[in-house]
C-alpha cells in the first residue's frame, strides 16, 4: 500500500492508506493515526479518522504545512510495522428486520430505486445470489460487523462485514436519495452497513430499524450520559433479530432509563482473523455469553 499525502487548505492534512477499505489498511491507518497523537506534535488541534485514512488539523502558526506533513512521513514506517491488534469492544444490536417504518418509506421512494417493483431486501437478496430474504439476512446478521470509522452523521457508524472478502454483501445505493429516512434504520450502502443516528436524507438499502440509540447530543439516555455517540472505530457489531414484542419492550426500557447494551471486551488480532477468519468470529461472538 502507498500512503499518500495532501493539503486541505492552511490548517489540514489528508493522509489516505489506500482508496479501498481493507481490514489492513485501517489498521494501518489507525497505527500511523495513533503515531501521530503518541508524539504530541506542537501545533495539532484535532486528528479525524475516516475507514482507510485520517485528517490531522493543526495550526499553521505553530507549526508550517510542509513541516507538519514531514513529521506524520517520519512515523509512517513505525506504523507498517506494528502489531495490528486492537482491545475493542463486541456490542450486540438488537435489529427488528422488515419493520413498518422502513418499509413504509422504501415504498414511498420506489420511483428512486434500482427495483421499483420489489423491497430493499428483495433486491438485496437477488443481486447478491440468495434464493430467499431469510438466507439474505441470515448472511447479514450471522458474522461480526466491524465498525470502521464514525461520522458523515453524527454518530453514524460505517460497519464493514468480518467475512472474506469474496462472501461480502454489497448492495449500490438508491439511484437517487431520499428526502427522508427513520432514525435508527438499518441498511447497507456499497460494501458497507450502518445504523442511521439521526433521521433525514438517505440512501442506503434499508432492511430493518433497532431500538437502541447511538446518538444523544442530550445525553438522557441512560448508556450515553458520558458520551454522546455510542460507537467507536475498532468496535464489533453483532446483530440480534428481533420481532415487535421485543422492539417495543427493548424501546420502553430505554425511555425508562433501565435499557443496557451487551457488550463485552475482546482483542481483535488481524493475523489471527486473517489465518481463521470462522474460528475467529465465533470466539468473538462468544464473548457476548459471558456478559
Amino acid at each position: 500500500m502507498q500512503t499518500r499525502y495532501s493539503f486541505g487548505g492552511d490548517e489540514h492534512v489528508y493522509v489516505e492508506v489506500d482508496e479501498e477499505m481493507s481490514l489492513e489498511a485501517f489498521f494501518i491507518a489507525l497505527s500511523l493515526r495513533n503515531a501521530v497523537a503518541e508524539a504530541e506534535i506542537p501545533g495539532v488541534t484535532e486528528i479525524c479518522p475516516a475507514n482507510a485514512s485520517f485528517e490531522v488539523r493543526f495550526d499553521p502558526d505553530v507549526i508550517a504545512p510542509e513541516a507538519m506533513m514531514a513529521r506524520i512521513k517520519e512515523l509512517e514506517h513505525k506504523a507498517e510495522v506494528s502489531e495490528k491488534r486492537l482491545t475493542t469492544r463486541i456490542i450486540e444490536i438488537p435489529v427488528y428486520f422488515q419493520d413498518p417504518w422502513t418499509h413504509e418509506t422504501l415504498m414511498r421512494f420506489r420511483e428512486r430505486h434500482q427495483d421499483p417493483t420489489g423491497s430493499d431486501l428483495d433486491y438485496a437478496a437477488r443481486i447478491n445470489g440468495y434464493d430467499s430474504v431469510e438466507a439474505f439476512l441470515e448472511a447479514f446478521h450471522s458474522q461480526p460487523w466491524f465498525v470502521s470509522m464514525v461520522g458523515f452523521v453524527a454518530g453514524l457508524p460505517f460497519l464493514y462485514q468480518l467475512v472474506e472478502r469474496e462472501k461480502q454483501i454489497q448492495v449500490p445505493k438508491y439511484l437517487r436519495p431520499r428526502t427522508d429516512t427513520p432514525k435508527l434504520s438499518v441498511g447497507i450502502g456499497g460494501c458497507f452497513g450502518c445504523i442511521y443516528s439521526v433521521r433525514g436524507a438517505g440512501g442506503y438499502q434499508l432492511f430493518g430499524i433497532t431500538p437502541v440509540p447511538i446518538y444523544d447530543p442530550t445525553q438522557t439516555v441512560s448508556y450515553l450520559k458520558d458520551f454522546m455517540v455510542f460507537f467507536r472505530p475498532g468496535d464489533i457489531v453483532k446483530w440480534k433479530p428481533i420481532g415487535r414484542e421485543e422492539h417495543d419492550r427493548i424501546a420502553a426500557e430505554v425511555q425508562a432509563g433501565s435499557y443496557a447494551p451487551r457488550i463485552a471486551e475482546v482483542t481483535f488480532d488481524l493475523d489471527a482473523f486473517n489465518a481463521d477468519i470462522a474460528g475467529t468470529n465465533a470466539k468473538l461472538m462468544e464473548a457476548l455469553d459471558g456478559v
